[in-house]
C-alpha cells in the first residue's frame, strides 16, 4: 500500500507541475518536503539514514546530470524543489514493494532483469530513438540483481523508476537530450539504463547510513553528561 500510494503522489505531482509557474513550483517543492518527511517519521533509523544519503547523493547528480552536463533538461530549465525528496520517496517506494513481495523476490528480481534487458535490447533496435547510453547502464543494473544481497530492494527501486521515467517524459516533466553532451553517443527519451544510477544511489545509501548512525552515535555517546547542580 505504501508503494502504491507513494507511486500516485508522484505521478500527480508530475501532472501538476506541467501547469504550474516557477514560484507555485516553490510550492510543490514544499508539499514534497512535508510528504517526504511525514512518511521518513515511520521508517526505523537505519532507514531514515538511508533515505537522507539517497536524497543527498540524488541532489548532487542531478545538479551533475541536468544543469552542468545537459544530458537532460527540467521543463523550466531548472532544479525543480520537489525533486530532491521526491528521489527519498521513490527510494522509499522501492523498498515498500519489496518488502512487499519478499515472498516473491525472485520473482519481483526475474522481472526487473527482464524489463531492463528487454528495454536495452530494444532501445538499441526498435525504439524510435536508438538508446545506446541507456543500453550501457544495463549490465551493471544485471549485475546488481545477480549478485547482490539487496537485489530484491534494486528490483523494486527499478520498476519504480522505470515507470515514473516513461510517465515523466511522456508528459513532458522533463526531457533527455538525444546524445549525450561532448560524447554523441545516442541517448533514449528516457534512457533504458537510468535506472541504473538509482543502484548507486541504493549502493551508496546501504554502505553510508551505519557509517552515518556509527558517527552520530559515537559523537553522542562522546558528550559529556551534565551533573545536576546541588543549591
Amino acid at each position: 500500500m505504501r508503494a502504491a500510494w507513494i507511486a500516485a503522489f508522484l505521478a500527480a505531482l508530475l501532472a501538476v507541475d506541467t501547469q504550474v509557474s516557477l514560484h507555485e513550483q516553490f510550492a510543490l517543492g514544499a508539499v514534497t518536503w512535508i510528504v517526504l518527511m511525514a512518511v521518513a517519521r515511520t521508517l526505523a533509523v537505519e532507514r531514515q539514514a538511508q533515505v537522507a544519503v539517497v536524497v543527498c547523493a540524488a541532489t548532487i547528480a542531478e545538479v551533475t546530470g541536468s544543469i552542468l552536463w545537459g544530458v537532460y533538461h527540467y521543463r523550466l530549465h531548472n532544479l525543480p524543489t520537489f525533486v530532491p525528496p521526491a528521489h527519498g520517496l521513490v527510494f522509499v517506494a522501492g523498498l515498500s514493494l519489496a518488502e512487499a513481495l519478499r515472498r516473491n523476490a525472485r520473482v519481483l528480481v526475474a522481472v526487473a532483469a527482464v524489463a531492463a534487458t528487454t528495454w536495452g535490447v530494444l532501445g538499441l533496435t526498435a525504439l524510435p530513438r536508438t538508446d545506446a547510453a541507456g543500453a550501457l547502464g544495463v549490465p551493471l543494473l544485471l549485475a546488481f540483481l545477480w549478485r547482490s544481497r539487496a537485489r530484491a530492494a534494486y528490483a523494486g527501486v527499478f520498476l519504480v523508476v522505470g515507470c515514473l521515467e516513461l510517465y515523466g517524459t511522456a508528459i513532458g516533466t522533463w526531457r533527455w537530450t538525444p546524445t549525450l553532451p561532448g560524447l554523441g553517443i545516442p541517448d533514449g527519451n528516457p534512457p533504458s539504463g537510468v535506472a541504473s544510477g538509482y543502484v548507486w544511489f541504493d549502493v551508496m545509501a546501504l554502505l553510508l547510513a551505519p557509517r552515518l548512525l556509527g558517527l552520530v552515535r559515537r559523537r553522542r555517546a562522546a558528550q559529556p553528561i551534565e551533573q545536576p547542580q546541588v543549591a
